[in-house]
């Protein structure tokens, strides 16, 4: 039932990352490594006790709409509660609002196990935290007083509900309407929004959907879009706010959690409340779409590990055929994690799991600093993680696609069988290159925008802090080379920054033709990174004698093995990227 490793979940932490760092800050001093690790392991019983147990039986008995509402597993209404009364949902909120004033990346940790166990349950509770915070962020005292309260509690579920059948990613084109009525800050809603997870569910007493809606006669794009509360059911009342689900979508993986199409003002009688100052909807939006962006790759990350360890599970079990150099028939078979190709799918999903979940601590961590330094320090750390949420969102994302294929793989013809779990983990794993804004956007928004902002200071804080673990490694015979390895790709790298950014002014079309390949190429940049700190700290361990050298040496391979095997393919990335063959934008849609 291994589904993630909780020695490594520990390393990463408070080895590698260090978080107990932030305990030094007066926001956080109640809190120590006893703290954390109670949050862990209270994480960790919900997940073996009453996540894991669901995983299959959710995948299943998908949700189903019923008489105008989705039915979900009976089980999720216990599940969600226990989230609310548990303190789950507002823990990293101050302690006058409720909360714990956890750290975010403590909380991310968490949310970590529960994902690995069931990331269909583990959304339901984790949508409602980025309403919430929408709401108290930005609303009145009157919004945040009224709708809070029964969201932290589990009762009320939150959403994000933004697509539109004619407005998927171009948020700019978004037709829900609102119009003024006599109550001050209450609109009348008309519209229909698409793809809205948890957007209706019989597990809440009601759904708060915090939802972008161009109010009636604003300015057209993205400088007229405005953000609502609207709720399912009028909260003095408990009937219905004519928010009415007109469908439910049926999906590849995934499945346990609803996805819902949902119509506005069909009767004329949909209330909404203005959240913040009209016309700034987006930019309150954005807020929880960048803590979605980095949960999202935490789920990819999530996802791919269980699938790891599930592989990893069968290779010791599974006994087929004999080494190379043993040809007697008569000898027996040996598990095959003994041979090299399987070994090199395990450590394919190994170092990239490792070193994903490396960066989005490492990303969380950022968080929690910006939240309690001073303006000079936050204004540099801010730059910093607003240039690593792409890559922390889209490498894990597309990167679990491949290593949950391998898990697949790993386990032959019994992977693609529903007798075990690496197929549904392989279906889970390829919603997220496309939440929260697809490989393509986050490609074009870390080219076309983070890179530039500020004349390149994020990248250039981004390459000092490389820099830096690079000097340390020079210091280390056995880590040295490694060092030279990423600091000869960086120079690749900046070179190839160089030649690009001269296309900026000049062709922007052509500049962001291969957007999505700078992303790959400077996502294998960011996680050697992250390996390079992981074997400092794994070899320093081993030098000193401290903990499990099996561990440690399993940190150092995986290091080699991405290094080898990742690294590499930086310098063939670079080339495509300074090409002038510009195919993409030659081709012709009639050659298709």
């Amino acid at each position: 039932m291994t589904f993630f490793s909780k020695r490594d979940l520990h390393f990463q932490l408070f080895e590698n990352h260090q978080i107990l760092d932030l305990t030094k800050y007066s926001y956080f001093k109640d809190h120590n490594k006893e703290t954390f690790e109670f949050v862990l392991d209270a994480a960790e019983k919900i997940a073996e006790n009453h996540l894991y147990p669901l995983l299959t039986e959710m995948d299943r008995k998908e949700p189903q709409l019923v008489n105008g509402q989705i039915r979900i597993h009976e089980g999720m209404k216990r599940i969600i509660r226990q989230f609310g009364e548990d303190g789950w949902i507002n823990a990293t909120f101050s302690y006058e609002e409720g909360g714990q004033q956890l750290p975010n990346v403590v909380h991310q940790a968490a949310g970590f196990i529960f994902q690995a166990s069931n990331y269909s349950a583990s959304v339901f509770p984790f949508l409602t935290t980025g309403a919430a915070n929408l709401i108290r962020t930005f609303g009145s005292q009157e919004l945040i007083d009224r709708f809070t309260p029964n969201m932290y509690n589990g009762k009320w579920q939150g959403t994000m509900a933004l697509t539109e059948p004619d407005a998927g990613s171009s948020l700019s084109d978004l037709s829900t309407s609102a119009f003024p009525t006599e109550k001050q800050g209450v609109y009348k809603i008309k519209g229909q929004k698409i793809y809205i997870s948890c957007g209706d569910h019989d597990a809440c007493e009601n759904i708060i959907h915090l939802m972008l809606v161009r109010i009636d006669g604003a300015p057209l794009g993205t400088k007229g879009i405005s953000l609502f509360v609207v709720p399912q059911k009028s909260i003095t009342t408990g009937e219905s706010n004519d928010v009415l689900t007109q469908g439910i979508y049926h999906k590849m993986g995934y499945k346990g959690a609803p996805i819902a199409h949902l119509m506005m003002g069909t009767d004329d009688s949909c209330e909404g409340f203005l959240v913040g100052e009209a016309n700034k909807g987006l930019s309150y939006m954005f807020q929880m779409m960048n803590e979605a962006r980095v949960g999202v790759g935490m789920n990819a990350c999530a996802i791919g590990t269980a699938a790891y360890y599930a592989s990893l599970s069968y290779a010791k079990d599974r006994p087929q055929g004999r080494k190379i150099i043993e040809k007697d028939p008569s000898l027996p078979q040996v598990p095959i994690i003994e041979h090299a190709d399987v070994k090199r799918m395990l450590l394919f999903q190994k170092s990239v799991t490792e070193g994903a979940l490396s960066l989005l601590i490492y990303c969380a961590k950022l968080s929690d600093l910006i939240h309690v330094t001073n303006q000079n320090e936050k204004e540099d750390l801010t730059l910093l993680l607003d240039l690593l949420t792409p890559i922390a969102k889209s490498y894990p994302s597309e990167m679990a696609c491949l290593t949950t294929s391998s898990a697949v793989q790993v386990l032959g013809g019994a992977g693609y069988t529903t007798d075990f779990p690496v197929e549904q983990y392989y279906r889970e794993a390829r919603i997220h290159p496309i939440h929260e804004g697809t490989t393509g956007i986050h490609g074009m928004d870390l080219l076309g925008r983070k890179v530039l902002l500020k004349e390149g200071k994020a990248l250039k804080l981004l390459l000092s802090e490389i820099n830096e673990t690079i000097k340390i490694a020079a210091k280390m015979p056995s880590i040295e080379e490694r060092g030279k390895s990423l600091a000869l790709n960086l120079t690749i790298a900046q070179k190839t920054f160089g030649i690009l950014f001269n296309k900026a002014s000049e062709n922007p079309e052509a500049y962001l033709a291969d957007a999505t390949l700078f992303l790959e190429m400077l996502g294998i940049l960011v996680i050697s990174w992250q390996w390079l700190k992981q074997g400092i700290i794994a070899q320093k361990a081993l030098d000193e004698n401290k903990g499990s050298s099996n561990y440690y040496q399993g940190k150092l391979m995986c290091l080699r093995y991405f290094f080898e095997y990742e690294l590499i393919k930086v310098e063939g990335i670079s080339k495509r990227l300074m090409s002038e063959d510009q195919l993409t934008i030659d081709m012709k849609n009639e050659w298709f």
